[in-house]
């Protein structure tokens, strides 16, 4: 089947230095996995937590199934994640120690199942976001120039 991306989080490459990423299932009510299957899903401000020993992943944006009845969803309610436990120990740890974020970067539908990706980031200073849009920019550029000669 492979992979079918639903919504990315563009937003958190710009706020943020993704270290490392790492898939999540969810536990997700019918009707929001058949409005993820048209891709009204919204990562924009979307963060994770840990509460309680368990992953949750706050402000999700999955809007109401157009279809659904009186049994239609909550569009940001808090969302259980499904890791292992190792992995969420050492989350844990990162997070706690390092003053690190849990923010997620994709949603997606692997094998028929909602996944999502979840990276531990590092906040961007203003400094720092500045001269990844300057990187950007020259890149531009010079795709532009390389193309316009040829």
């Amino acid at each position: 089947m492979g992979i079918k991306i639903i919504a990315t989080n563009k937003k958190a490459y710009h706020d943020y230095f993704i270290d490392e990423v790492l898939e999540a299932g969810m536990v997700l009510l019918g009707t929001e996995v058949k409005s993820l299957r048209l891709g009204k899903a919204n990562l924009k401000d979307a963060f994770c937590r840990i509460m309680g020993g368990e992953l949750y992943v706050n402000n999700l944006h999955i809007s109401p199934y157009e279809f659904g009845n009186r049994e239609n969803h909550d569009p940001t309610r808090v969302r259980k994640l499904l890791v292992h436990r190792t992995e969420l120990d050492k989350l844990t740890r990162k997070v706690e120690e390092k003053g690190l974020s849990l923010v997620p970067t994709k949603l997606y539908f692997k094998n028929g199942r909602v996944k999502i990706e979840i990276g531990v980031a590092r906040g961007k200073k203003l400094h720092d976001k500045r001269e990844t849009l300057k990187r950007k920019e020259a890149d531009r550029e010079m795709a532009r120039a390389i193309r316009d000669r040829y």
